[in-house]
């Protein structure tokens, strides 16, 4: 399902084994980093069909994007099991990674990084949702 644990973290999972763990594994949650205008405006995963929700905690504060100096409180607070696999997914990979990272050294045995993230990779046209990630992959989303 996984990569090999990458440094700081449990490890890499492509955008469909998620779904399948969010699925099959009832304490699994997806965290999603990104800001509040994207997913407001982008989207959002939806996992209301698995009984779900995706959890929203800005891993940057929009409009400046420092960082989330409470991100891990917020992440304490809405996932209170340190057990439970944590699956974190921002635009294409990157903000998510950091945030495994960091919710490995808070004590977070199981937090994976989904790799192409919510829209992934630029295309030849310099545009993200159609290449990887998870909307080009055709899983549920919905936006506001």
């Amino acid at each position: 399902m996984s990569s090999p644990p990458n440094a700081g973290y449990a490890g890499d999972v492509g955008v469909a084994d998620a779904m399948k763990a969010l699925t099959d594994e009832p304490k699994a949650v997806l965290v999603d980093v990104r800001s509040q205008p994207e997913w407001t405006f982008v989207g959002l995963p939806d996992l209301n069909a698995i009984g779900k929700r995706p959890l929203c905690i800005e891993w940057q504060v929009f409009p400046g994007m420092a960082a989330n100096s409470n991100f891990l409180s917020q992440l304490a607070d809405a996932v209170p099991e340190r057990d439970a696999p944590v699956y974190f997914l921002c635009r294409s990979g990157a903000r998510s990674r950091a945030a495994a990272i960091a919710a490995t050294t808070a004590g977070f045995a199981r937090a994976y990084n989904i790799a192409g993230g919510f829209e992934g990779d630029l295309d030849d046209r310099g545009h993200r949702g159609s290449r990887t990630g998870w909307k080009a992959a055709g899983l549920p989303w919905r936006q506001s």
